[in-house]
């Protein structure tokens, strides 16, 4: 059942490719060439962070190996939902994949500790963190066995809720309400927990879910409301800031073996590049898409108390630690990492 299910995904994505092929990249005409075709696929926008994080990714390795290879870029889900581009990055029929890490848990459950709400006291400590080869570096390559691995990290900012009936002030604020999350059953028990209703669904799918009320809202950081236009659906967002995910760079492993060790060369520094690139230009599209979505949208913003927030969600911290033992130091690092960084012991 699950190769048949594979073998539709590919289908399907050959039939989506030979329509695209006419596609315009760089705003001229995909031509035939020799050259080998590299495929990138995300889930943003062409005004996004990570999408102009792919152009830095695509400028460089173009620079670098112009005779060898042609690097194709493919936003807002022109090749699938997220989950469906990992499972084409898997069988290698696309190359790189932007993937959120609430999907990756799902491939291995040594991403879901990056799910977990309230993982992080602060940004700086969630930068400091994912910035720790020691610690991500083994979650990172914990999915070669499923065909791919992590290659870079990228900045998703922090998750908030957004509403149309409602500011979320206090917990029971969600209780009833059918939230968007992302297709992670950590994601899933968070709600339980607040007593929403959770419904995963593909991010493409969330505009026209809020327009038609088939949901009450969904949860994400600032740039949803203005590269999405879900500013234009909802009325409220509040700062509940419950998670930090990062979404993750995630490569065929085949294609890497594949490559000489001066290509990799080039590859890990073009990585470094996208990652860089992202992370410089994120501060400053949050800070405009927030103005944005105030002063033209209409979206009225407000900062309730976290605290009770991390105080329902505790017992799914208890819960991850029982059924994944194993991950325990890698916990105890990212808390250790954490409290340091409040005392000011790490620097």
């Amino acid at each position: 059942m699950k190769n048949k299910k594979q073998a539709l995904i590919i289908i399907s994505f050959l039939s989506i490719l030979f329509i695209l092929s006419g596609c315009v990249k760089n705003d001229t005409l995909v031509e035939t060439s020799d050259k080998e075709i590299i495929r990138v696929g995300h889930n943003q926008s062409q005004n996004h962070p990570t999408h102009l994080g792919m152009l830095a990714f695509e400028e460089y390795i173009e620079s670098q190996l112009d005779n060898k290879y042609d690097v194709q870029l493919y936003p807002s889900e022109l090749l699938g939902t997220q989950t469906n581009m990992v499972q084409l990055a898997q069988t290698g029929a696309i190359e790189i994949v932007v993937a959120s890490n609430s999907i990756l848990e799902t491939f291995d459950e040594q991403y879901e500790i990056f799910n977990l709400p309230y993982l992080f006291e602060s940004k700086e400590a969630y930068h400091a963190v994912m910035n720790d080869p020691e610690i991500v570096d083994p979650i990172f390559k914990s999915t070669k066995k499923s065909g791919f691995e992590t290659v870079a990290w990228l900045d998703a900012g922090i998750r908030n809720f957004y509403t149309v009936d409602r500011p979320i002030e206090t917990p029971d604020d969600l209780s009833g309400l059918k939230i968007r999350v992302q297709q992670s059953p950590t994601n899933v028990m968070m709600m339980k927990l607040f007593k929403g209703s959770a419904t995963p669904m593909g991010f493409g799918d969330v505009y026209t879910a809020i327009q038609s009320g088939v949901i009450d809202g969904a949860e994400n950081n600032e740039l949803a409301l203005t590269e999405n236009g879900h500013g234009d659906v909802v009325n409220y967002y509040s700062y509940t800031q419950h998670q930090m995910i990062p979404d993750e760079v995630i490569v065929n492993n085949k294609f890497l073996e594949n490559l000489s060790a001066k290509e990799r060369e080039i590859f890990n520094k073009g990585f470094k590049i996208l990652e860089d690139t992202q992370h410089n230009t994120w501060a400053d599209s949050v800070k405009k898409a927030k103005e944005r979505a105030e002063k033209e949208m209409g979206v009225a913003f407000n900062y309730p108390d976290t605290k009770p927030f991390r105080e329902r969600v505790e017992p799914l911290h208890e819960k991850f630690l029982e059924d994944n033992p194993s991950l325990q130091p890698i916990y105890d690092n990212i808390i250790k990492k954490s409290e340091e960084l409040e005392t000011g012991g790490a620097q």
